[in-house]
């Protein structure tokens, strides 16, 4: 949410601010000048504005709420107060019936191999597109075969695996397997350990999958903004021999974030065009989160715990439980959550501002839904 402040304050806000200890300082003046003005709010509408860390843009689908200084909620009557309220309760109740909205398009499809001598190959091609992230919202995409995020690709530990990358980009570009042990030269990082591929051109990558577990791939060259469009998917690497606590999945669910140039996604899509997971009551979900994008989200499932059991691929000393897990920028994290709850459950980033305002949930925003048997037999 964005606020409309005192001239003085936004001036203040506006300088540049040279130490932490300074922001601190100027935050409280701002606080006190407020609430000394005994300024109350009144929600509005504003274009969403330049975040200034990376010049990347803040998206929350135009769903940003501003603060305003004019008029005192306690002056209103309560029939005002009411028909405010009921204006602003339609919205939300809009966005959630229309959950799951559709839209054109869908990321993260399992991409099959052909086999060949052994080898498992993949073939990926970046193209420029239209993406629908929301219902009528459609956005520029950079996409691997047309999808954001790129296809999900699974291979087994100890497969040789050749990834075949053909640019029609109008950028250079190179994939990096971000997660995966590979040999230096095939690690992806244009001037590193490669050239970069031109426009036109094609690369293609090799090696054994050594290290099982969730990782990802994406592009190394002009990141922010290729990743940002959509050029990143799921590496997944099953285990030879798995644990007991991955066997029995009846959902074994790839959730990757991103708040690139397409705002505020989950696998490419923004709430209510979010996918819900659907399981049955007893049943066991895995998560694999992959945060694609510059900012940390915490994840929360309302309703039931996550046991967290891996982060970035490596087991846990010890499984842990939470209902809350903080996804920074390139970390992954796998969770079981045992379905034993029934209900429509939200489940969402709780940084709220990537979640809902007074337009209603947007976003980050999806849900998990245990249907009960008996219920439904």
């Amino acid at each position: 949410m964005t606020s409309k402040l005192t001239p003085s304050i936004e001036e203040a806000i506006e300088e540049t601010i040279p130490t932490r200890r300074a922001f601190l300082k100027k935050s409280a003046m701002a606080v006190a000048a407020a609430s000394a003005a005994g300024a109350l709010a009144a929600c509005r509408t504003e274009e969403p504005k330049a975040v200034a860390a990376g010049g990347a843009a803040a998206h929350d689908g135009g769903h940003a709420a501003a603060v305003t200084l004019a008029g005192a909620p306690a002056a209103m009557s309560l029939d005002a107060k009411r028909k405010a309220a009921d204006e602003m309760d339609a919205m939300h109740e809009k966005g959630v019936k229309a959950f799951p909205a559709p839209t054109a398009g869908k990321g993260n499809q399992l991409l099959k191999p052909r086999v060949e001598n052994g080898v498992k190959v993949f073939e990926l091609t970046a193209t420029e597109l239209q993406w629908e992230t929301e219902p009528g919202k459609k956005v520029l995409a950079w996409a691997y075969n047309e999808q954001v995020p790129g296809p999900q690709i699974r291979v087994t530990e100890g497969d040789r695996v050749r990834v075949i990358i053909r640019n029609e980009l109008s950028e250079s570009t190179a994939i990096h397997f971000h997660g995966v042990l590979t040999p230096n030269d095939q690690d992806g990082v244009p001037f590193i350990t490669q050239p970069p591929v031109k426009p036109g051109e094609s690369w293609t990558y090799e090696f054994i999958a050594k290290n099982a577990g969730s990782h990802m791939y994406h592009s190394h060259h002009n990141a922010a903004k290729q990743v940002g469009l959509g050029l990143l998917g799921a590496f997944i690497i099953e285990p030879k021999k798995p644990r007991p606590i991955e066997r029995n999945v009846a959902l074994d669910y790839v959730m990757i974030l991103n708040d690139g140039m397409h705002g505020f996604t989950i696998n490419g899509k923004g709430f209510p065009a979010t996918e819900p997971l659907v399981v049955k009551k007893g049943q066991k979900v895995r998560i694999r989160y992959m945060n694609e994008g510059m900012m940390i989200h915490p994840m929360h499932l309302h309703g039931m715990p996550m046991t967290v059991i891996d982060k970035d691929g490596y087991p846990q000393p010890m499984p842990w439980m939470c209902d809350t897990l903080n996804i920074a920028p390139g970390e992954r994290w796998d969770v079981i959550v045992e379905a034993d709850n029934p209900g429509v459950w939200a489940f969402h980033c709780h940084i709220l501002t990537h979640a809902e305002s007074a337009h209603g949930m947007f976003g980050m925003v999806t849900a998990l839904i245990v249907e009960d048997g008996k219920k439904n037999a």
